[in-house]
């Protein structure tokens, strides 16, 4: 029986599909830059796994994200800055020295001794690593920034970001106190929506629009509800209902087609497409 392939055989695999001379034209044609696009890809697929509990696919798309680490790695390697074994022995390092709880002597496998500052809860931690951090970016002598904002990044998805900033800004009490706070907040933002498409002005139509998704963000915060993955439920459920909605009209014979495209004579009106909306609403519910 062959044995499994290792990390190892990984590693070699992407050096051959990036070897000059007999290495895959795709391969050698990407860079960073455009391997960006599919890093992301992936992440998405790994984050839709999980949320539909696909655990075994889930399998499949882990080893695709790490893939795009392995190949960065290597375009590392062929620029002679540093490999596969320097990014594990660098992240190894850093888990060690940001976990003094748990390495007190600052070795991986160093004495079981305990540690002089103790974390017990997730919170303690979470204190202890901002610590740890702001100990290592002196030590690397970079000017601290001293906002409490710092260091949210900057190509977090947006909602995911606006949470962040929000809970940063909760520490100093610069919150709401209620949700339904957040609620006359939201019904202040929609009126001055309405406002902005009043005046005709597109710019500040989209500013409002976006101060109306910080202020729904904000009360997902405050009701424990993560907005990423509220709105990616919602995204699938609304693709379920419409695929349904596509059914039923070639059911009845009168496909959906584009609507500058379509006979006017033959085109579904709206009302028709609520009720067929309703319908696929019903067959969620059985």
């Amino acid at each position: 029986m062959e044995r499994p392939y290792s990390l190892q055989d990984l590693l070699n695999l992407m050096a051959r599909l990036r070897d000059p001379k007999t290495g895959c034209p795709w391969d050698l044609k990407q860079t960073r830059q455009s391997l960006v696009p599919h890093t992301l890809e992936e992440v998405y697929e790994v984050v839709e796994c999980i949320e539909e509990g696909d655990v075994e696919h889930l399998k499949e798309e882990l080893g695709d994200l790490l893939l795009q680490i392995i190949f960065y790695a290597q375009l590392a390697q062929e620029e002679a800055r540093y490999n596969f074994a320097d990014i594990v022995d660098l992240l190894t390092n850093k888990l060690v020295t940001r976990h003094p709880h748990i390495f007190p002597d600052g070795q991986l496998y160093g004495s079981n001794v305990v540690a002089a500052e103790q974390a017990q809860t997730p919170e303690e931690v979470s204190q202890l690593w901002q610590k740890v951090k702001a100990a290592e970016r002196k030590l690397k002598g970079e000017q601290p920034d001293e906002s409490l904002l710092a260091g949210v990044p900057l190509n977090l998805p947006a909602m995911t970001r606006a949470v962040k900033l929000q809970k940063r800004a909760s520490k100093v009490g610069f919150d709401w106190s209620d949700p339904l706070l957040v609620l006359d907040k939201m019904e202040e933002e929609l009126a001055e929506i309405r406002e902005a498409l009043a005046g005709g002005k597109q710019e500040e139509v989209a500013a409002e629009i976006g101060d109306f998704i910080f202020a729904s963000v904000n009360l997902a915060r405050h009701l424990n509800v993560d907005p990423e993955s509220a709105v990616r439920s919602t995204n699938r459920k609304f693709e379920k209902r419409f695929k349904t909605i596509e059914a039923l009209c070639l059911t009845q014979g009168t496909p959906l087609t584009l609507a500058n495209q379509a006979d006017p004579k033959q085109r579904i009106d709206l009302q028709q497409l609520d009720a067929y909306w309703e319908e696929a609403k019903r067959r969620e519910n059985h």
